[in-house]
């Protein structure tokens, strides 16, 4: 199973399908999605920071890159 970093927090994300996956039938899960927002840049991202992104508009590369300098905080606070 291939992984890909989430580009919001930087968590590797495994990624089903592939040639690894070719003769595998079992139930591999992706742990995230390729997203193109309205700005129109496109991202990976995890479950976790898809949820944490704004409701109120539509998502931009800027609030991926909030998503990251979030997560760059909470790491300081600990």
């Amino acid at each position: 199973m291939a992984s890909e970093p989430c580009d919001g927090c930087g968590r590797s994300c495994k990624i089903a399908g592939g040639i690894a996956n070719l003769w595998s039938f079992g139930g591999d899960r992706t742990e995230g999605l390729a997203l193109e927002l309205a700005d129109g840049s496109e991202h990976f991202l995890c479950y976790d920071c898809i949820e944490r992104l704004p409701d109120d508009h539509e998502p931009t590369a800027e609030d991926v890159a909030a998503l990251s300098a979030h997560e760059d905080s909470e790491d300081r606070a600990e």
